[in-house]
């Protein structure tokens, strides 16, 4: 029996869903009020922020990426014979998520499937990207009435995520002369603690955002040592802290950890920033400058680990995703595919799931 072709119905175009960022020194300051809005930041602190844009020309690496990123979609979708368009809209830089509304509604489509940069639960990685995506439809006024949004569910757990992430760590280790005596730095970008305490389902626990990262750790910490035979020891830390110092974030700083681990021994560390799909300026600024003056202020090696942008096994998976997705729209039975264990969230988000603590909003892709 010949394989069953891939099938992308009912849907009609594939939106890929993206932070932005600015492009030039003229949009670095309208694109921080634009991401901090509602949370009266003076502009003082957000011209100090801008620094690290200004000192790479006002541009940030996310759209050139994202531009790199919807070409290999494109592709691997062709490849399988998948003719649909794949457009791009970003939250808080051009093209916006209203411009690509109004481009889904000029081809004509009127079910659109929405895969993130943001493989993670909670309120800034998930339910902030469809609260957006629910204003950009009403933006769009009566004409986009008949669109309907759905998204592919939070990725974490994906095998082509992992590995990936996978291929790239054992790829840097064995560039040390001895492996086995790196210390590993799971990284990802810090939330307020009330965020992490109230991230997964509506009726959950919470610290899903937490939970999501340790078990990616825990399990790429235990493929690279069953692989290169050693014992290295991974542990999560954080990046990009933004809010007051009265507020809560999740710690330690990658920084902070890096001096305590140089305290002890000389041995190289090495970051691996499971928490970005791409090299957002939280990488490039906080892991390949900061975090690497920090390791040589205190003489210890500094490895970063690239992100898995680039590699085809994370491009396939995204079209899987796509595909698993419109499975289930058919009315498909699905079994999700997954890398890890524990509890794999679903592309229709439940009530209450990883709430807006500052303002209640409507949100797209959910069930409340």
């Amino acid at each position: 029996m010949a394989p069953t072709p891939p099938d992308l119905s009912p849907y009609d175009a594939v939106l890929l869903g993206s932070f932005g960022g600015p492009e030039t020194e003229d949009e670095v300051m309208p694109f921080l009020r634009r991401v901090t809005a509602g949370r009266d930041i003076p502009d003082a602190r957000l011209a100090a922020v801008g620094e690290h844009y200004y000192a790479r020309g006002g541009r940030s690496p996310i759209n050139d990426l994202n531009r790199d990123l919807l070409a290999r979609l494109r592709d691997e979708l062709a490849w399988r014979g998948l003719d649909v368009p794949v457009l791009w809209g970003n939250r808080n830089s051009e093209p916006f998520f209203a411009d690509a509304v109004h481009e889904a509604l000029d081809r004509g489509a009127t079910r659109v499937v929405t895969v993130l940069t943001s493989a993670y639960s909670c309120y800034s990685s998930c339910r902030q990207y469809r609260e957006d995506l629910a204003a950009a439809v009403e933006a769009v006024g009566p004409a986009a009435d008949g669109l309907q949004v759905d998204k592919v569910r939070p990725y974490v757990h994906h095998p082509s995520l992992g590995r990936a992430w996978l291929d790239n760590l054992l790829e840097s280790l064995r560039g040390l002369p001895e492996p086995g005596r790196a210390r590993l730095l799971f990284v990802t970008h810090s939330v307020p603690t009330a965020m992490d305490d109230t991230s997964g389902p509506g009726d959950g626990d919470g610290n899903l955002y937490v939970d999501q990262h340790l078990r990616l750790a825990h399990r790429l910490t235990d493929e690279v040592n069953a692989v290169l035979g050693t014992a290295i020891e991974g542990e999560l830390v954080f990046c990009s802290r933004s809010g007051p110092p009265s507020q809560p974030w999740l710690e330690p700083d990658v920084n902070d950890r890096i001096e305590e681990l140089a305290a002890v021994s000389s041995d190289p560390v090495v970051c691996a920033p499971i928490g970005f799909v791409s090299d957002h300026m939280e990488v490039v600024h906080d892991l390949d400058t900061e975090a690497a003056e920090t390791a040589e202020r205190v003489g210890v090696p500094f490895v970063r680990v690239p992100t898995p942008h680039a590699s085809e096994a994370f491009v396939k998976g995204l079209v899987d995703l796509l595909l698993e997705r419109a499975a289930e729209a058919r009315g498909e039975v699905v079994v999700a595919d997954t890398w890890l264990p524990g509890d794999v969230r679903p592309s229709v988000c439940a009530p209450g799931c990883c709430p807006n603590l500052r303002a209640a909003k409507p949100a797209l892709c959910g069930s409340d």
